[in-house]
Parts: structure tokens; sequence; C-alpha cells
């Protein structure tokens, strides 16, 4: 083994001590660490956006990227990240937060899968029913259809006049590339157990019996599409099909369509719902994720531990499967 690797095999070594180390006496941790390095199972801190007069408050909210449940450490591999299990906790954490008299879901998002965006929705749903707290979202640049899927059950749905929502549907996508691989020489070898095993193989031709199977499950998820916005913006159900042909709208368009309340900003949303619960002037506050001493450890060993081409990305590549998703995705 080189030396290198020793040295790299040694700071691994270290690391992994510091940090059960850390585990062990966690209890322990001084309230500045606390405030520096999240100590407890709640990956995020309260950060004051705007003082208020008393210690009632409202929570903000976000969902930026694309809506979908991967493992939340994987955002210490990058900047900016949706992380679905955080954000659902972090609605749980609000509606049981007696302080808390209103929630902003700030939308910046295409979408994402047909499971997650049920998620929120549900998690939406029942903050309403169980807590009767108001939610409120504030579409950015892009509220598209899981994007706008979650928005549906909100109490109001502001957005831009330039924001690209809509995008109403439901897609499931692959690729064929049989004539390409017959090109280069690859063969598929496949041994199944039923005739559609290998439903949306890459590598022939889509049959028209597994078309219909798979337009099946797209309907099913489309009627349930629809009645999400039926029920969140009290539309008509045959006007809602008329405009959830998958095309996009301009935030002043969706509001001509009742897709969405008004034009409004961020910060004007922010003042409409503190105006609306009438109480006064709010605390304004956002829940922000945030990296724990543990988690840093950990990243340091992994990065360490792994060779540069892991560290571009190419093990998870690896490891992910072809296999068809369900998503309520605004794709280009």
């Amino acid at each position: 083994m080189s030396k290198k690797r020793w040295l790299a095999l040694l700071a691994v070594t270290v690391l992994f001590i510091l940090s059960t180390t850390i585990n062990l006496r966690a209890p322990a941790t001084s309230s500045n660490w606390d405030e520096l390095f999240s100590a407890d199972d709640r990956k995020w801190v309260e950060r004051t956006l705007r003082e208020g007069d008393r210690k009632e408050k409202i929570v903000v909210l976000d969902v930026n990227g694309v809506i979908q449940d991967q493992d939340d450490t994987s955002f210490l591999f990058s900047s900016v990240g949706y992380r679905h299990r955080t954000f659902l906790s972090m609605l749980e954490y609000a509606a049981k937060d007696p302080d808390v008299e209103g929630i902003i879901i700030r939308v910046n998002s295409p979408g994402g899968g047909v499971v997650e965006s049920a998620e929120i929705y549900d998690k939406i749903r029942s903050i309403q029913e169980e807590y009767f707290k108001k939610i409120y979202v504030s579409m950015g640049s892009m509220a598209a259809s899981g994007g706008y899927y979650i928005a549906a059950p909100a109490d109001k749905i502001f957005a831009n006049t330039s924001t690209i929502t809509g995008s109403l549907g439901v897609i499931m996508q692959s690729y064929n590339v049989s004539e390409l691989a017959e090109q280069i020489g690859i063969q598929e070898q496949t041994i199944k157990s039923g005739e559609y095993k290998d439903i949306m193989s890459p590598t022939r031709e889509m049959t028209e019996d597994e078309r219909a199977i798979l337009q099946s499950i797209i309907d099913d998820a489309y009627v349930e599409f629809v009645d999400v916005i039926v029920e969140g913006r009290g539309l008509p159900e045959e006007e809602v099909r008329n405009i959830a042909d998958g095309r996009i709208y301009s935030g002043s368009q969706a509001v001509q369509l009742d897709l969405v309340d008004d034009i409004k900003s961020y910060e004007e949303t922010v003042d409409a719902l503190i105006e609306d619960l009438g109480l006064g002037n709010l605390q304004v506050i956002r829940y922000e994720t945030s990296v724990g001493f543990n988690d840093l450890l950990q990243l340091s060993a992994q990065r360490l531990s792994m060779n540069q081409g892991d560290l571009l990305g190419l093990q998870q590549l690896v490891r992910q499967t072809n296999s068809p998703t369900l998503m309520y995705l605004y794709t280009k």
C-alpha cells in the first residue's frame, strides 16, 4: 500500500474516533456549540427574517429543485438541493409548534416524483385539518407539475407574473437504444419470469400491450392530479381537464385560470398572511438546513476514502436504476 493510501486510512480512522467520541458526549455539548453545529436529529435551524412584537410567528419553508426522495446526506456533496425527508419533518415540526400561526411554502421546482408530491400534499392537508393552520404558497421562477401539485391544497397561492407554472399531468420516460446497440455490436440477454417483466426495456421496441399497461398507470395518476386541483381550487372537473393538458402557463395566465389567487412577490405574500391572521406584527422565521459536526466528519471520511471517480458521482450513477418512474415533472 502506498504512503498516500496509508495517510488517507489514518485520517479516516482519526475522524471515525472523533465522530464516535462526539456522539457519546453529545448531551454534554454546550449551547454555543449547538448553535454552530446541530447535535440533535433536527437537521435545520431557525433563522429570524423579521422581528415581531410577540412570540407568535410564521414559518417560511423552501422547496427548491426536483422533488425526489434521495439520501438526505447527499446534500453534503452539493450546495443546493431538495431534501424530502427533512422537508416533511419541517412541516411536521411547524404544525406541532404552538407558537407557529401560519406557514409559507416558497416553491421553486419543476416537480418530481408522484409519491413524493403526494406525501407533501397529504402532510399539508393534515396540518390544515388537524392543527387549523393557514398555509400560503409563494411561487418562485417555476412551480410546475409536482410543484403545482403540492401548492394546490394551500389556502392561497401567489405567483410572479413571469412564474412558469402549469405542466399539469404525468410523465414516464425511457430511451430506446436498440439501433445504437446493434450498430456497436451489443446484444442484451434477458431471462424473465413473465412476458412483461422487462417492460420499457431500452434495447427493444415497446409492444402495444406494454404501452396500454403503462398508459393505464399514467391515467390513474392523472385522475389523482385532477382531483387534487378540483378539491384544492374548487374548480369543475371538466374545466380542470381542459387546462391540465401538460402545457405551461405564466403566473398571469394562471391567475386568469384560477390556478393562482393573485400576483404577489414573496415579501407581499408574507405581508398578506400576517394581515389575514390578524394577530398583529408577527415575527417571521425560516427553517434552514444545517450541517452537524458529525456530518462534517463523515463527509471528510467519505471524501478521503473514495477515489476521484467516485467524487464525480460515477459510483452513484452505477447504482441508479433505469426502471420507469411516474413523475409529476416539467421537462424541457
